[in-house]
């Protein structure tokens, strides 16, 4: 991996989870595990401007969602919730639209995962 990936990679981490997210991953950089995250999911995938962060995180909520991994619904939600790509109507209606496709218990992941990250973002916003 080039340093030129690492960096851009570290920007984009930044640009999709919120400032300051990449500091989590800088003392990994030697793992190859990170390394392939941040040189290449986050520089290439992430970063390539074929489609905007919002339309990847809602590929990713998708997928994320026939796992029914709430703390990853979470995180992505977090970032999306820092960088304002939804409303409140919306949040509402990710949940609704996905019940059908990822079934109730996937669902109900997803529900709680957009709520836990409604709560982290509150507090953030009162401690700025």
């Amino acid at each position: 991996m080039s340093e030129k990936n690492w960096e851009k990679g570290l920007e984009v981490f930044d640009k999709v989870y919120g400032p300051g997210s990449s500091e989590m991953v800088k003392p990994f950089e030697s793992s190859p595990f990170n390394q392939e995250i941040v040189g290449n999911q986050f520089a290439n995938m992430w970063g390539n401007e074929a489609f905007s962060i919002r339309d990847k995180r809602l590929m990713v909520l998708g997928a994320t969602a026939m796992l029914g991994r709430q703390d990853l619904v979470e995180i992505q939600m977090t970032g999306a919730l820092v960088n304002e790509e939804f409303t409140e109507e919306q949040l509402e209606q990710i949940p609704l639209f996905l019940l059908f496709y990822a079934g109730a218990g996937n669902t109900t992941a997803i529900f709680r995962g957009i709520e836990a990250a409604k709560a982290r973002v509150a507090e953030m916003k009162k401690t700025d």
